[in-house]
């Protein structure tokens, strides 16, 4: 009778109440579906507000645009880098399941916040006529200030639990030990991007239109409804969810798998404290385990790759805190593996926090109508939402299976391959954005236009290519990268690990900060002027900080390659037809 219970359920796994989680019960697309929902109103709480953030910031608390941009850049990075923090808690302390309800209840604190200062003309700085040395604008400070940034970084922290939890709970509903299961995993990641694009597609469209026309604190005020609405939709589905026990720190792991390899490869240097390893394979003590996968992990053998991190398992550890099986030392070798394709996706995330900042104050000095309908600005990231709205389900529908019968693989298209693919897309991009840019300055050159706040008589439809391109970029890598990192790392660390795509996002934003700071600094030194900077755009030299962002994404490129052609996958699913998964059999890697 035991062994029948044990069969039907879901080990390792707890639905809501923490009880076991049970097959056909819990888990399964239907459960995945209410994740999706939910990430389509997370998403639009979100970029309502930070598509257009960078004109509230210019307009209505009076900082400078590059300022603005900065502020802009260093909220959506520290929003995607927090969400290794919420990551970090699903895999170690709590569940998915609490981490998202826990977050989404900060995320709604910080909008409320941003949604009372928007509404109150005492929370915010006094209006001026213009932006006129003459009658210069004052910049928001003391106690307003304050209100700002606390807002906007409860609504960061918010996000990145979200962000850090919401993904690998969805890919949790799956069993990856079926090949249909692994299909549905894949086919989830890219509906998950499709929802992400529904979200932003009502965010940068009616939101946008209500906050530019009826008032900022419209807009944040839907956000917060929106975000407060998603929490009893997620439990809605509570009853379907499978959850992932935690499994402890896998930080800590990490930092001892290291320290123990640290410490006997220097202590292997004297030969009166050489340190014995074992040569093959170790043999951790199976004492009340009854799961086959478990006996494969505690006999694994030790792969050749990174083999100096192979004397961290040895017969006799100097201290027990030290003591590291084979188990836990090839889960951080896949750890380490994976980080050097991490580190190249940071630069296209550094070309997509353009479309926040740059390309939305472009397309402000632009003759932005479309007939008789006037398109705010910061609506502009439409055409890449609407591009990823087609393009997601007719890859998932149409490409994969065309790919899967011609290369006979399981995938059809790897992960590293979609990469691959969004780093050219960004190439493309930024060389497409320099020279619009170029047109954009020659058309208010032309008609004396420099210093004129008018409109300039070009269509912002110019700067729509730009986001055509970067938006194909995203939907191709944020999904492959998502994906890759939720099947290649270990059991233990799965969230952290999915959570690593929007760290990748928030070292791009960061780039972008230090980059402009870098460029004027350096250009300023040798020119009377430096590109970025002043209250203009047209005087900014952004033409060039665009050549800049293609020639550095091209070099990024090639790294990639380099990494990316001698990457061998962890799961034989990406390899071949094979039905079993062979995740803790096969942990190698080409050096």
């Amino acid at each position: 009778m035991d062994e029948a219970n044990h069969l039907n359920t879901w080990e390792g796994y707890v639905d809501w109440r923490n009880r076991a989680a049970i097959r056909g019960r819990h888990g399964g697309m239907l459960a995945a579906s209410f994740v999706l929902v939910v990430e389509i109103l997370e998403n639009l709480a979100y970029l309502a507000n930070a598509s257009n953030l960078v004109l509230y910031l210019s307009k209505f608390m009076h900082f400078s645009p590059s300022t603005s941009a900065n502020i802009v850049t260093n909220f959506m990075g520290t929003a995607f880098l927090l969400a290794l923090l919420g990551g970090f808690l699903a895999d170690a302390f709590f569940t998915t399941y609490c981490i998202y309800l826990i977050s989404a209840a900060i995320e709604f604190t910080g909008l409320l916040v941003l949604t009372i200062q928007a509404h109150l003309p005492s929370l915010k700085p006094p209006t001026c006529a213009s932006m006129s040395t003459d009658n210069p604008c004052k910049e928001v400070n003391g106690g307003k200030t304050v209100m700002l940034f606390t807002g906007l970084y409860l609504v960061a922290l918010g996000v990145g639990g979200i962000k850090g939890s919401l993904p690998p709970h969805g890919a949790e509903q799956f069993d990856e030990t079926t090949p249909q299961g692994r299909k549905q995993r894949s086919s989830f990641f890219n509906y998950y991007v499709f929802c992400l694009s529904c979200g932003a597609l009502v965010a940068v469209t009616l939101v946008v239109w209500i906050e530019d026309n009826k008032g900022w604190q419209w807009g944040f005020g839907i956000a917060t409804a929106t975000i407060l609405l998603s929490i009893p939709l997620f439990l809605l589905g509570s009853p379907t969810y499978r959850t992932k026990v935690p499994a402890g720190s896998p930080i800590t792991t990490m930092f001892k798998v290291l320290a123990a390899a640290m410490y006997n490869n220097f202590k292997a240097r004297s030969p009166s404290t050489a340190v014995t390893t074992v040569p093959s394979h170790t043999h951790e003590s199976s004492e009340g385990e009854t799961n086959r996968a478990k006996e494969k992990g505690s006999n694994q053998a030790l792969t050749e790759s990174l083999k100096f991190l192979n004397k961290a398992v040895t017969m006799k550890p100097v201290h027990p805190m030290l003591q590291c099986t084979a188990k836990q030392l090839e889960e951080v070798k896949i750890v380490l593996r994976i980080l050097p394709i991490l580190m190249s996706t940071i630069m296209l995330n550094c070309c997509l926090a353009q479309l926040s900042t740059f390309s939305v104050q472009q397309a402000a000095t632009m003759n932005t109508n479309l007939g008789s309908l006037k398109v705010p600005p910061a609506s502009l990231p439409v055409f890449p939402v609407l591009f990823i709205m087609i393009l997601a389900p007719l890859y998932n529908q149409v490409i994969v299976p065309f790919a899967r019968k011609v290369t006979k693989t399981e995938m059809g298209i790897t992960h590293l391959q979609r990469i691959g693919i969004g780093l050219m897309f960004s190439i493309v991009a930024m060389a497409v954005a320099a020279l619009v840019e170029i047109k954009r300055k020659n058309v208010a050159a032309k008609h004396g236009l420099l210093n004129s706040t008018e409109p300039l008589p070009i269509t912002f439809l110019w700067v729509a290519m730009q986001y055509l391109f970067l938006g194909s970029a995203d939907l191709f890598t944020l999904a492959g990268m998502m994906e890759f990192f939720f099947t290649e790392a270990p059991l233990s660390m799965r969230s952290l690990a999915t959570a690593l795509s929007w760290a990748s996002l928030a070292m791009g934003y960061y780039l972008s900060s230090v980059l402009v700071n870098i460029v004027n600094s350096i250009t300023g030194a040798y020119r009377r002027r430096p590109w970025l900077v002043g209250t203009n755009l047209n005087m900014y030299h952004l033409e060039r900080f665009y050549w800049l962002m293609c020639v550095l994404s091209g070099v990024n490129f090639l790294y990639y390659l380099l990494w990316a052609s001698r990457y061998k996958y962890r799961s034989t699913g990406l390899d071949d037809d094979d039905d079993d998964l062979k995740e803790h059999e096969n942990p190698t890697v080409k050096d």
